[in-house]
């Protein structure tokens, strides 16, 4: 004997499928704007050497303000990242849009608040 299948079971299986996949697909999409290995080295050599020209090599401050974890505490990550990307008006503080996209400026700002030593020790 077969069974007849029920249209409202059928809907919500699918739907639960359907929101089953979203969900697994989310953390890969969300790692998706990580820059590769490669580039995420270039990155931190860019910070370490042209932030820290003006930040200060440990990024402690100098010309600019420091950008450690401490400091930024509380900051978030996009507002950062705008930053880095266009600059900060009337300040030394020039926009790296031209060498920077918006997905590595987040990256960046994310690197700096977690702290970049934790950021370079993970790179090793």
């Amino acid at each position: 004997m077969r069974r007849r299948s029920d249209p409202r079971r059928l809907r919500s299986v699918l739907a639960a499928l359907a929101l089953a996949a979203a969900l697994l697909s989310a953390p890969a999409q969300a790692g998706s704007d990580a820059p590769s290995p490669e580039r995420q080295r270039e990155l931190l050599h860019l910070l370490r050497q042209d932030c820290g020209s003006c930040h200060g090599y440990h990024l402690k401050g100098g010309l600019g303000p420091p950008l450690l974890p401490g400091t930024l505490a509380g900051k978030d990550v996009d507002a950062l990242a705008a930053i880095i990307l266009d600059g900060v008006p009337g300040t030394p503080m020039p926009p790296w849009r031209f060498e920077v996209s918006p997905a590595e400026a987040r990256w960046l700002a994310g690197r700096l608040l977690a702290g970049l030593d934790a950021a370079e020790e993970a790179r090793r």
